[in-house]
C-alpha cells in the first residue's frame, strides 16, 4: 500500500513537471542603423565588449555576433545584421537564464549603437 502511495505522488510530481509549458520563443528588436554591415558588426561587438559579453561566435559573411555575459543568471545575445536601404537592418534578440528577454529592455542599446554610428535613421 505504501509503495503505491509513493508511486502515485512521485507519477503526480514528474507529470507536473512534464506539463509546464516552455517559454516563448524570443521576440527580435529590429531597427536600421546607419552604416555598413561590416561597420554595424564593429561597433556592435565593442560595444558588447564594454558592457562585459564575451563574442563566443561572429562571422561577417553571415553578418552574425552571439556573445555571452558570465554573471548569474547567464545572459545571451544574438545580433544579425543585414545590408538596408539606408544603412542596415539589426536584428537583435537577448536572453537571461534561457528565458527571453522583453523587447523594452533591449531598446536602449539599439539607441546607443544608433548614436555610436552617426545620425538616428
Amino acid at each position: 500500500m505504501r509503495r503505491g502511495l509513493l508511486g502515485i505522488a512521485l507519477m503526480l510530481t514528474l507529470g507536473g513537471c512534464a506539463s509546464m509549458a516552455p517559454p516563448a520563443p524570443a521576440e527580435p528588436v529590429t531597427g536600421t542603423v546607419p552604416g555598413s554591415v561590416a561597420a554595424v558588426l564593429d561597433e556592435s561587438m565593442a560595444l558588447l565588449m564594454e558592457r562585459g559579453y564575451v563574442v563566443r561566435h561572429a562571422d561577417g559573411d553571415l553578418g552574425r555576433v552571439e556573445a555571452v555575459l558570465g554573471r548569474w543568471p547567464g545572459y545571451r545575445i544574438r545580433l544579425e545584421v543585414a545590408s538596408a536601404e539606408r544603412g542596415s537592418r539589426v536584428e537583435m534578440t537577448a536572453l537571461r537564464g534561457g528565458r527571453p528577454l522583453p523587447s523594452r529592455l533591449l531598446e536602449p542599446w539599439m539607441m546607443t549603437l544608433r548614436s555610436r554610428l552617426g545620425s538616428e535613421i
